[in-house]
């Protein structure tokens, strides 16, 4: 069954008044299908080996050849075109020219150092959201900024909760059972690892990654401690910070920094760590339904970063486009998510595992309530409930299924 992505009304408009288009996300979240349902275009793939060819060996004329509305998808695989395209633009600004895909942030790669800047919209795309799974593209970020009543699907299983973790988002193996799930993750992170990061990296002992993966799945929702981490991969820290800007590159792991504003008080500098889907990290772990009905320590981390990461998404296409930070003071006191506008508005949420809210879960909230008062707009536990519940002026319970509602 065909999902309807989104992000494709941001593509549309950005098609209209820009130059170039870069449309990057991790292998296998539907970029090529994206892509490809926009008509009227050329598509070359350079995943394609004589296409490849052709583009590396002359990029200019490569790319003068060219219609002139295209797609060129994997563009990180010939990061020498960056310069004949720009070359290109600057000789004819005619928006929508170049519709460009990327499975690693073509930012980051070695050579391309030529700067699209002005020339170029950069669009990320994730793993399906739960709100394109369900077809309903839920408003509950504007809604939340906005003061107006948010809308919800009422209470959620434990059990189904889970379900929706274990499949996550990712399009292909959402609908396989539990061990054909497990065997896709296998033969895709084997292709990460021998195609994009040898194409992105000279490091040697790529076969350390794996297991680096499987440690960052555990930690995924928590502070990041580099340090720790090296010791427990048994990699050498110089090589684990290259590591980590490998797998940042390939969107695999995501760095959440910390929302500090102007305040004075002590608070936490280190970024939380999270991966780009639970159903990958529950392939790394081998986790499963049952295990997660018991295990309240990994039920926990996978669903904050089930939350954060749908949150995530429905920012990536909200006309507010609000950053993403968490919040933590020295004391341990902390926010799960911190959305903030360019205006300085801010939304907080926690996340909690449970039917019942209680005022102590709403203490981290208060903390940043009370230091922000002028710009924080609302802050929500989201739960398991079934209702919304008010629990103070700008503070409220919200089910979780808000978040596809």
């Amino acid at each position: 069954m065909s999902i309807d992505r989104l992000m494709r009304l941001k593509i549309e408009e950005a098609l209209t008044d820009t130059p170039v288009i870069l449309l990057h996300g991790a292998r296998q979240v539907g970029k090529t299908t994206l892509a490809k349902s926009f008509e009227n275009r050329e598509y070359y793939t350079l995943d394609n080996n004589t296409t490849l060819t052709a583009a590396k060996n002359d990029p200019t004329g490569f790319i003068r050849g060219l219609p002139e509305q295209c797609t060129i998808d994997e563009i990180q695989l010939a990061p020498e075109l960056l310069p004949a395209i720009k070359e290109q633009v600057d000789n004819n600004r005619k928006p929508g020219r170049f519709l460009l895909t990327g499975s690693a942030n073509v930012l980051l790669v070695p050579k391309a150092s030529e700067s699209l800047a002005g020339r170029m919209e950069i669009i990320a795309l994730h793993p399906l959201a739960q709100t394109e799974i369900a077809g309903t593209n839920t408003q509950l970020i504007p809604q939340a900024f906005n003061q107006q009543p948010v809308k919800h699907g009422g209470a959620i299983s434990k059990t189904d909760l889970i379900k929706r973790i274990l499949e996550g988002g990712y399009p292909e193996p959402r609908n396989r059972n539990p061990n054909r799930r497990q065997a896709w993750f296998d033969a895709y992170l084997t292709t990460i690892l021998t195609r994009d990061v040898r194409d992105l990296s000279n490091i040697e002992g790529l076969s350390q990654l794996p297991r680096l993966l499987a440690l960052l799945g555990a930690r995924s929702a928590n502070l990041l401690n580099l340090a720790d981490l090296a010791n427990n991969a048994n990699i050498a820290y110089s090589t684990l910070q290259r590591y980590m800007t490998l797998l940042e590159a390939i969107f695999l792991v995501q760095l959440v920094q910390p929302w500090s504003g102007n305040l004075t008080s002590r608070l936490v500098k280190s970024p939380k760590v999270y991966l780009i889907d639970t159903a990958l990290i529950a392939a790394l772990l081998g986790a499963n339904q049952a295990q997660l009905e018991v295990n309240p320590v990994l039920y926990g981390g996978l669903l904050e970063t089930f939350v954060m990461n749908e949150l995530r998404k429905l920012a990536s296409w909200s006309d507010m486009q609000p950053k993403i930070f968490h919040f933590r003071t020295q004391a341990k006191q902390e926010v799960d998510v911190v959305l903030e506008r360019a205006n300085g508005q801010l939304l907080a949420f926690e996340v909690k595992a449970s039917a019942t809210v209680t005022m102590s879960d709403f203490k981290g909230l208060k903390i940043l309530q009370t230091a922000i008062p002028d710009r924080f707009v609302h802050g929500a536990v989201l739960y398991t409930g079934d209702k919304v519940i008010p629990f103070g002026d700008n503070l409220s319970a919200i089910p979780l299924t808000a978040l596809w509602a």
